[in-house]
């Protein structure tokens, strides 16, 4: 019985491909193993997205080569995902190690390249093609039992003239309602009881296949399933945030009043640079809609700092911006310059040292804010599903506030012992700049 190791990297969309990957290959026979050292197909899922992580792929590239040089000479090392659709041709040149390059459409049939290369011995390069939309796709999770992500489209086609993404992903292509909610009946039936939804643009859901936006309705049929209790969306494009997608987060119990939704910036020049579609007061016209209609809604958004041409006031105005609306979570990344981008060749390219100092002044914002959003719920009771036990009697978990990963957690303490996966009723007690703790209140449910 042939054994395979996974290494998955960059983002929650990646994973679902690699938990695809080993689906369809422990269907076949193989056995999933913890060592990379023990496999036979090292199977490496790479990311593209800005230059840190093209380095950490290549990185998990050549420690796989040196595991097969140093150690286990037998294994074969394939390289999938937006490393290998972008740069496949010179993997293939400059790391002799590998054996197989697929590229992001090619990963579910990833049983076929590998009896193919089995029968020719031979290097195996691959990055044409198209994702069957339709094809029902065995998972064998890589994430805790009690939360799963749901892919509901693939690629993007707005455009931004910072990504890559089109060029590695195509164009904007959703699943079909039905296979969606057979795989999350599927994920519920395996003790799922949170259900991420996740694309590259999750509000532009049913467009190319429809006609017309369908994210509401996607998640009215979820949240008809038994078992799954929180609905959780990703990635919402300010622009294509629909009056019944509001209506959905305002009446289902289910849907958690969680908006995550990258703006990336607010100065209207840096919006029209980067090919954004909306504008400044478009954007704070939405914020100010989803507070007034969703009873206590968490906003959650991305910002770029350093864009090409960012000028000190463009900078200030993100600053100011931030202090006004007091978003309740910001990730603020410093502009990566990527070939193959519009973008690239902008002129007035941001020294790194600049970069550096616009971002820790956005940080120091945003922490200060979020301090003091956290102070307010001291004493406030909340639902928080625990997720691990850090100690004796010290659990943590995550709120409706909390996604996984990119969030705080709250650090929770019960005198007996909770069972992870559960979701209970914690009193706040204590608050830290991300982080709140707790007691656990009364029984789960």
């Amino acid at each position: 019985m042939k054994k395979i190791y996974m290494h998955s990297l960059g983002c929650s969309k990646n994973l679902v491909d690699s938990e695809n990957m080993l689906g369809i290959l422990t269907k076949k026979g193989y056995r999933v193993t913890e060592y990379a050292d023990k496999a036979d197909y090292i199977i490496i899922n790479t990311c593209s997205f800005i230059n840190d992580a093209k380095e950490e792929s290549i990185n998990a590239i050549l420690f796989a080569a040196d595991i097969k040089n140093k150690i286990n000479k037998k294994a074969k090392i394939i390289v999938t995902g937006c490393l290998s659709q972008r740069f496949g041709e010179e993997l293939a040149k400059e790391i002799a190690e590998i054996d197989i390059i697929i590229g992001t459409a090619g990963f579910e049939k990833i049983d076929s390249y590998i009896e193919e290369y089995e029968n020719n011995k031979k290097l195996l390069v691959s990055t044409e093609g198209d994702l069957d939309m339709d094809s029902d796709l065995p998972r064998k999770a890589l994430t805790q039992a009690w939360y799963a992500y749901l892919k509901i489209a693939e690629g993007c086609s707005n455009n931004c003239t910072y990504c890559v993404i089109p060029k590695l992903r195509g164009p904007f292509k959703s699943r079909r309602i039905e296979n969606l909610l057979g795989e999350a009946s599927t994920l519920a039936g395996k003790g799922v009881k949170e259900i991420i939804l996740i694309a590259q643009d999750t509000s532009k859901y049913g467009i190319d296949i429809f006609g017309e936006r369908k994210l509401h309705e996607l998640v009215r049929g979820i949240s008809q399933i038994d078992g799954i209790q929180w609905i959780r969306i990703h990635y919402l494009y300010p622009e294509d945030i629909y009056d019944e997608l509001i209506d959905e987060f305002k009446h289902n119990k289910k849907l958690l009043k969680y908006f995550d939704i990258p703006i990336q910036h607010i100065s209207d020049r840096i919006l029209r640079r980067m090919n954004r579609k909306t504008s400044r007061d478009q954007i704070t016209s939405l914020i100010q809609k989803i507070r007034r209609e969703v009873k206590d809604a968490v906003i959650r958004t991305s910002l770029i700092t350093g864009f090409p041409g960012e000028t000190r006031d463009e900078h200030e105005e993100l600053k100011d911006f931030l202090k006004e609306y007091k978003l309740d979570r910001v990730g603020i990344f410093k502009y990566s310059r990527e070939e193959d981008t519009p973008a690239y060749k902008l002129p007035g390219q941001i020294d790194e040292d600049i970069k550096e100092q616009r971002y820790n002044e956005l940080m120091e914002i945003q922490q200060e804010i979020s301090y003091q959003k956290n102070l307010l719920k001291i004493g406030k009771t909340y639902d928080v599903l625990m997720e691990e036990k850090e100690g004796e009697n010290i659990y943590a978990g995550r709120t409706y506030m909390d996604s996984i990963e990119i969030d705080g957690c709250v650090y929770v303490t019960s005198d007996r012992e909770l069972t992870l996966g559960n979701i209970y009723r914690v009193r706040i007690k204590d608050a830290l700049e991300y982080d709140l703790m707790g007691d656990v209140e009364d029984e789960d449910y």
